[in-house]
């Protein structure tokens, strides 16, 4: 029998619509859910009833909760006849169900039980899952009328495997997640703060997975994608021979081999051994004992497992995978050894040809180890467990596995098998936490003088003050609020402390409070939150004792602080650039709307590296690809000692919204063969925005990794990729475009840039405090670069690179002003009259302008269709001025901040700023002296010209009031594009009258 339960709680309605008739209404609610019904109190004369109850559902079938709807009705109750009258309901599907940490009320618009029905208000529910056992299924209360139509709808687009993803995070028992890279992520698989939703029914395209022909030659086509970027830096769109065919234009063009879901990727055929245990080995030791390991070897690779001490019967469980490319023997040997001091000793060994290894793939289960009795001698003594065989990187034990690409050939490994292995990371869930510092109440101060208080808050490493206040009555008031950013699990504290300003740079603590972010309230809207008194300690461990619950109660007087604290959940913590960002949800889970498609990312290999640093006298690179979109960051493999590693690995995401980022980098491992305080050295990155491609095409080509250097821009080498977007309904795609870019409480309650710039900051700081602390770490370099960390730093070659392109979006309007201008001059005589023609014609026809707009728009649309880019956008050298900067700038932009420079360098760079600032400040009081002008039209500043301005506007007024208005319009066409003959070379009246008017500019010192 299953304990998991629905919780319902029902907080209260607001502004129902009256029906008894005397302006307001009796209300209750009735809960619907699996052929049980719920019945609230019945609130008398209350438009905004509060209920505050609590109801519990049992789930009698836990694997059809994906395909149950909560139904909540609103009726009014008719005394005098005994029934009731319905108010509104609401309906919710299986994505509203979360756990019962990730719930908060929100407040549901009431719907209409048919198109004419009078409806309005809205109803506060508080839903979730609980699998507690000694929670009971809640008793109905009595029925007032037989039950009304409620309109139960079945959710279609859920998959079932949503059950699993709430029963695991019930779970108390820690299962081992296996990652597998071949197939798109399942929710049973997933961990627990991602989103609860499922994913829709999965697109009908066909991926066309069939692998391709042994011996089928490498990626040998290459069409060069036209850019205004070098030629050495333009994008090469690719016809490689992946595992569902050749890809040709971005179709697949199937082989004849068997379907494979890794079909994004190059298969690549491993040797797998795994190594699980041995028993009754014989001892080697004078003294009886045995530190046995085991050596796997094939040609020159070796491999070793890590030794245990005096036993016989050790266990290692270990696998490792060879590249069948690269294997130079048909002979496996396993051999068991004892570690020694001076020489190791075999035990026993175990040989495999290769040609009698079986080949698994997958999906079949995985292949059974078993015992293989070795021999020393003329004795037979000893066992070891193995498991052989051919697999591909779709093999469940490719991720784990120690590869042979990690492997040096002279059969040590002396790099750190943690910092190789591929890895899935979950960045944590981020929260905005508001804290309103309201007033504090009887301080304890001593000396009989003011205090001059403020309140400093930290959490975490951000630590914020209030304002300082000073108050002769020991009760100062601040009214300031605070924001931080906190990451689920919430394991650091708020703290509070108000310090007294006695002197310079002397404060005294005169309390102290802690505050658990688990107990804070959780809010999804802007509604008011109950704000509440804490009691201050006089120490930060006595308040953190009080917090626990472990302090005694001595002292019946505390000094008191005001405050409100909450979690806002409607916002969207951004911890990446707004521009480029890869994820829009907001923070609470039951906001989270469906997945509108699938992204499938295949890191082929990465080509032509820079060396990036020096091992037996050669260059050389130990390098890593990182992905990052929404809360899934991933990790390739590490592939030692190569310039051109393959990596063949593929991965999915769920999409949420078309206009989101996927970020890729390339890093060169600093942690091998060196110590920990290593930097991972940055190679390139590329960025893919999701609605640039087309659904169901595989993108394939290969981006160049470029990076700028105090030297200039250089390439470091090219990314080879295949992309594939799917899309799950196209409907939904197009309508994702016209709702809002971020949640709506940015829009209800908008942060300022300044504070919404900070709060980024510190947010990257706690997603690369998490990220780091992974095994193997995700290091802050690595997130920060991703995360475009130092985007807002001042850099002249940016400066300039903006400029060119708001010169790019005018050069539009530019180009119409400079062709108006050749009209109105009669440069060519037969446009000019056509263009009096079309100008008489939309004067006289003025329903015609709007339709020749759009229909202009159109043809100009559809003329650039034939030109449309058929290739992702990369980053562009001439778009970003790298091409074109200086040594200085660029020096300059590696300057760090502070600068190090010496003063002259930096008097010199600060004097050229001032020249650019003041270039830019004369612009701007240009801009600011014309709409003076036009203020003064009619300011009175100077008498004369609003006179003349006043007689005009009447005469005008007049005039026009007789007129049709297409007469002044015609009258000033045809006077703006008159004949050069009837020019004067002196400006007109009305110019000459617009710029003798006064400016604010006499007032200014």
């Amino acid at each position: 029998m299953s304990n998991l339960k629905l919780g319902v709680e029902v907080t209260g309605a607001h502004d129902l619509m009256p029906k008894d008739g005397q302006g307001s209404c009796s209300s209750f609610v009735e809960l619907h859910f699996d052929g049980q019904k719920f019945r609230t109190t019945t609130k008398d004369k209350d438009l905004s009833p509060v209920w505050n109850e609590k109801f519990y559902f049992n789930i009698t079938d836990p694997s059809r909760l994906p395909n149950l709807t909560l139904a909540a009705c609103v009726y009014h109750y008719n005394k005098t006849t005994g029934s009731k009258v319905f108010l509104g309901k609401v309906h919710l599907t299986a994505t509203s169900f979360v756990p019962y940490a990730d719930a908060a009320v929100l407040h549901y618009p009431l719907e209409k039980k048919a198109v004419f029905s009078r409806v309005k208000g809205e109803l506060g529910l508080k839903v979730f899952v609980t699998d507690d056992p000694s929670i009971k299924s809640s008793s109905p209360l009595p029925d007032l009328e037989p039950v009304t139509n409620t309109d139960q709808h079945t959710v279609q687009d859920q998959t079932p495997s949503f059950t699993s993803s709430i029963l695991n995070v019930f779970s108390r028992k820690k299962n081992d997640s296996r990652h597998t890279f071949h197939t798109v992520a399942k929710p049973n698989e997933e961990k627990q703060h991602q989103s609860s939703s499922s994913a829709a029914a999965k697109p009908s395209s066909n991926y066309m997975t069939h692998e391709m022909k042994s011996g089928m030659p490498p990626p040998s086509k290459f069409v060069y994608a036209g850019s205004s970027s070098p030629f050495d830096y333009a994008l090469k769109e690719t016809s490689p021979y992946l595992g569902g065919g050749q890809v040709v234009g971005g179709r697949v063009i199937r082989g004849n081999m068997r379907p494979s879901t890794y079909d994004l990727v190059e298969p690549m055929r491993y040797l797998f051994v795994r190594v699980v245990r041995a028993r009754d080995l014989p001892s080697k030791d004078v003294t009886g004992g045995l530190d046995p390991y085991v050596e796997v070897k094939i040609g020159n690779f070796k491999g070793r497992t890590k030794h245990y001490e005096k036993t016989q019967d050790p266990e290692w469980n270990q696998v490792f995978a060879f590249s069948r490319e690269n294997l130079q023997s048909n002979v496996l040997e396993v051999v068991v050894k004892d570690k020694d001091m001076l020489l190791d000793k075999n035990v026993g060994t175990v040989r495999f040809d290769l040609h009698d290894i079986p080949t698994r793939v997958p999906p079949d289960s995985p292949l059974a180890p078993e015992w293989y009795r070795f021999e020393k001698g003329d004795k037979k003594k000893g066992e070891l467990m193995l498991a052989v065989w051919f697999g591909t990187q779709a093999d469940e034990a490719f991720p784990d596995a120690w590869h042979s690409d990690a492997l040096s050939v002279d059969g040590s490994s002396p790099f750190a098998y943690a910092q190789i292995r591929s890895k899935v990371y979950q960045s944590p869930r981020l929260w905005y936490v508001r804290v309103k510092v309201i007033e504090a109440q009887d301080l304890l101060v001593e000396n009989s003088r003011i205090p001059d208080t403020y309140v400093k808050v930290q959490l975490g490493n951000q630590i914020l003050k209030t304002r300082p206040v000073q108050s002769s009555t020991k009760t100062p008031r601040w009214d300031q609020e605070l924001m931080f950013v906190a990451a689920e699990p919430f394991e650091e504290p708020l703290l509070l402390s108000i310090e007294d300003r006695v002197g310079p740079n002397k404060d005294e603590t005169i309390g102290n409070v802690v505050i658990h972010l688990t107990k804070v309230e959780r809010r999804a809207d802007d509604r008011p939150i109950r704000t509440r008194w804490y009691d201050l300690e006089k120490s930060m461990s006595s308040a953190m004792d009080s917090e626990e619950g472990k302090k005694k109660e001595k002292d019946k007087f505390h000094s008191r602080i005001h405050m409100c604290v909450c979690l806002d959940g409607g916002y969207h913590v951004f911890d990446e650039s707004t521009y480029y960002s890869s994820d829009l949800r907001p923070s609470l889970k039951q906001l989270w709307k469906k997945p509108m498609g699938v992204l499938e990312l295949g890191i082929i290999s990465v080509d032509g590296l820079h060396p990036i640093k020096t091992r037996e006298g050669r260059g050389t690179s130990d390098t890593y690809c990182v992905a990052k979109y929404g809360h899934k960051w991933i990790r390739t493999r590490t592939i030692c000692d190569s310039l051109s590693p393959k990596y063949n690995e593929q991965y999915t995401w769920e999409v949420f919204d078309p206009a989101t980022v996927l970020t890729v980098g390339v890093f060169d491992n600093g942690q091998l063969n060196s110590s920990d305080s290593n930097r991972d050295l940055k190679i390139g990155k590329v960025r893919i925005r999701i609605s640039t491609l087309e659904s169901g095409r595989v993108y394939t080509h290969s981006y160049p990794l470029l990076m700028l250097h105090p030297s200039g821009v250089k390439k470091m080498g090219e990314v080879h990729l295949a992309i594939r977007f799917s899309c799950y309904s196209t409907l939904d795609m197009m309508h994702a475009y016209f709702k809002p870019h971020l949640p709506k409480m940015h829009y209800k309650r908008p942060l300022n840039i300044m504070e919404q710039e900070k709060l980024r900051h510190q947010a990257v700081s706690v997603v690369a405090a998490r990220l780091s602390r992974a095994e193997p770490p995700l290091r802050k370099e690595v997130v920060e670069y991703m995360s475009d960390t130092d985007s807002h730093l001042w850099s002249m070659r940016r400066s300039k690179a903006n400029f060119y392109r708001l010169m790019t979006v005018f050069s539009g309007m530019l180009s119409a002003a400079k062709w108006l201008g050749e009209v109105s001059t009669w440069r060519n005589p037969v446009t000019t009259v056509l263009v009096h023609i079309l100008f008489l014609m939309l004067v006289c026809f003025p329903e015609l302008i709007l339709p020749t707009v759009f229909l202009y728009m159109f043809v100009i649309g559809m003329w650039n269709w034939r030109f449309r880019p058929r290739y992702p956008p990369h980053m562009n050298t001439r778009l970003s001025y790298a091409d074109a900067v200086t040594p200085d700038e660029l020096d300059e932009e590696f300057d760090p901040f502070p600068s190090t420079k010496s003063p002259d360098v930096v008097r010199f760079r600060y004097d050229r700023l001032r020249s650019v600032a003041g270039r830019i400040q004369t612009v701007v009081g240009d801009i600011a002296t014309q709409g003076e002008r036009f203020q003064a039209l009619v300011s009175w500043r100077d008498p004369r010209a609003t006179t003349m301005f006043m007689v005009f506007c009447f005469v005008a007024a007049i005039v026009l009031y007789v007129t049709p208005f297409q007469v002044p319009i015609l009258l000033t066409g045809f006077y703006l594009m008159r004949h050069p003959k009837l020019r004067n070379k002196t400006p007109a009246a009305p110019v000459n009258f617009f710029r003798r008017l006064p400016a604010l500019t006499d007032s200014m010192l």
